[in-house]
């Protein structure tokens, strides 16, 4: 990140009470991750901003959450096809800010946010709003002013995931998008206000976490902090927010593991498992990262992983053939970098990539995709977030063994069993994990999202998800 006073090729403002604000002098670069070169900068927001932004919310708020629950749902079905209409751009953008490959971009980035939106809307008519118990008039509420903390890797669709259920349960938010990648918001806003969201019900302020992220989790007139990102980051915004009793959602970080059973067809598993594990360039909370295949056909699984790698083409995200871009940033680079040399120090064995450059990408934050076999489930590499495309092959001897080196991490966010239906539906149910595919089932936008341990607290997507955004309230008659 940089941060700097001079001119690159677009300057988004905040976007607070319906209107684009400026912000301060100092900008934050927005760098593309494939040349190094920035396109654009935003406001280093302030908690000023931060002030500005929560009045405005908490001005918006009474009128929105009082407008009939069909109206709300109608806006945010607007905000859903406003954002289908824009899928280019935002596809395009979302290449430009963090190297993610067009294809995916416009096969994924772009058109979760639509089908969560639509989803979240189409809740409205049956959700129940109001239930009795006994005597008493059980009614759900907005909580009322909502921050959202939101990161890079899928950087419209996790602030769409939050500000969809947030609109529909009546409250009013304050986004921090990702600096990193945070160019989309203003297409968001766009939508927004052109769907007849009131201004001042969905406001932005540009910034770093420890500046613009802390000032909201810690602001007495939020009620609500809602944040994706880092378990490290994720444990600091739960210690901010504390001072106020704010409620506080986290989705954060995973080490997803792919149990592959003996009777598991392991072609079918190895490459779902692989591309599950790359998943826009391996940064993806979900990732199946570890990859726990019977010992008695590890070579075997190795070496189909190998074969399978060698068809994802590293290279120039704009490029309709690339299904490895660069890395985010620079940073993420370096890091993912460190821990596969972390991976070869300590003797896992390499069957595919490994350390060092990428052959003719001279610049820009790539990294070769790696695949790693013979790894203990205690290495490093096996036990902490990569966020890259690093896939760890793991033996195991028995599946209660499976069992436990797959829940024997911090995380708990996703994972995958491939076998015999019922005996694979059978081992999920033993992983401690919030969400489990069996046999490459596929994602489900209106099922609900969220982590076990230290994955974090709370769900996004669905009923699960409106649910986080609203208050319950006993009336006794």
């Amino acid at each position: 990140m940089a941060v700097s006073t001079t001119s690159t090729t677009a300057q988004p403002g905040h976007w607070i009470g319906g209107e684009a604000v400026a912000g301060g002098t100092d900008r934050i670069e927005v760098i593309n991750p494939a040349t190094g070169e920035a396109i654009a900068a935003v406001p280093a927001g302030t908690p000023a901003d931060v002030d500005r932004a929560v009045a405005a919310a908490k001005a918006a708020l009474p009128a929105w959450s009082a407008i009939d629950i069909s109206e709300r749902a109608a806006v945010v079905q607007r905000i859903s096809d406003g954002l289908s209409e824009r899928g280019a751009d935002i596809a395009a953008s979302i290449t430009a800010e963090m190297g993610s490959p067009i294809t995916f971009a416009r096969k994924v980035q772009a058109t979760m946010p639509v089908a969560s939106s639509a989803g979240v809307a189409s809740l409205a008519a049956d959700f129940p709003w109001i239930s009795e118990i006994g005597n008493s008039l059980v009614v759900r509420e907005p909580i009322g002013v909502v921050g959202a903390i939101t990161p890079w890797n899928y950087p419209l669709h996790q602030i769409v995931a939050k500000v969809a259920p947030a609109l529909l349960a009546g409250n009013t938010i304050v986004l921090k998008p990702t600096e990193i990648a945070p160019l989309t918001a203003a297409i968001l806003a766009e939508v927004a206000a052109e769907a007849g969201l009131p201004a001042g019900a969905f406001n932005i302020v540009h910034g770093t976490g420890p500046v613009v992220g802390e000032a909201i989790a810690a602001h007495p007139d939020v009620d609500m902090v809602s944040f994706t990102g880092s378990t490290r980051a994720g444990k600091r915004v739960s210690v901010v927010a504390a001072d106020t009793v704010k409620r506080v959602a986290l989705e954060l970080g995973g080490k997803s593991a792919n149990v592959v059973l003996d009777d598991a067809d392991l072609t079918k598993a190895v490459k779902i498992g692989l591309a599950n594990a790359w998943i826009n360039g391996g940064q993806t909370c979900t990732a199946w990262t570890r990859m726990l295949v019977p010992a008695a056909k590890h070579d075997e699984a190795l070496e189909l992983a190998a074969a399978a790698a060698a068809k994802y083409t590293v290279g120039d995200p704009t490029d309709e053939g690339t299904r490895i871009g660069p890395m985010s940033s620079a940073a993420q680079q370096r890091r993912v970098n460190a821990y596969i040399e972390r991976g070869v120090a300590d003797g896992a064995t390499v069957a595919f990539g490994g350390p060092g450059p990428v052959d003719g990408l001279d610049r820009g934050a790539y990294v070769r995709p790696t695949v790693f076999g013979n790894v203990v489930p205690d290495a490093v590499i096996a036990q902490e977030e990569i966020f890259g495309p690093v896939l760890s092959v793991i033996p195991y001897s028995t599946e209660d063994e499976a069992v436990e080196i797959a829940n024997s991490t911090i995380y708990g966010l996703a994972g995958a069993v491939f076998g015999e239906q019922d005996h694979a539906i059978a081992v999920a149910r033993r992983l401690r994990t919030g969400q489990v595919d069996v046999n490459g089932g596929a994602f489900n936008p209106m099922a609900p999202f969220g982590g076990y341990k230290q994955s974090g607290n709370g769900r996004e997507l669905g009923r699960f998800g409106l649910e986080e955004f609203l208050e319950v309230k006993s009336i006794q008659r």
